[in-house]
């Protein structure tokens, strides 16, 4: 367990760090792009923010999604267990 914690840890810095140069090569190329005005700038600064925004709330639904869906298959094996262990007892 603590090995997978320590790879996702290493992944999500990697994703991070890949973001964080990302958006400081994007602030650099509208900070430097001159002919553009600054009201353009500013949008494009906006629709990056808010596709991130997006996005982070796209993989978070489907990550929640995905631990409900496991949370119901776990349970439903449970019960599957109990009724198992319940009928072999009751034969023997």
């Amino acid at each position: 367990m603590a090995r997978m914690k320590s790879d996702n840890s290493l992944i999500m810095f990697v994703n991070g760090a890949g973001v964080a140069v990302a958006y400081g090569m994007l602030g650099i190329s509208l900070w430097l792009s001159t002919e553009v005005p600054l009201s353009t700038k500013g949008f494009w600064a906006m629709s990056v923010m808010m596709l991130t925004l997006a996005l982070v709330n796209f993989v978070k639904y489907r990550f929640d999604e995905k631990m409900s869906e496991d949370r119901v298959q776990r349970i439903e094996d449970a019960k599957n267990e109990k009724l198992l262990s319940d009928y072999v007892g009751e034969s023997i």
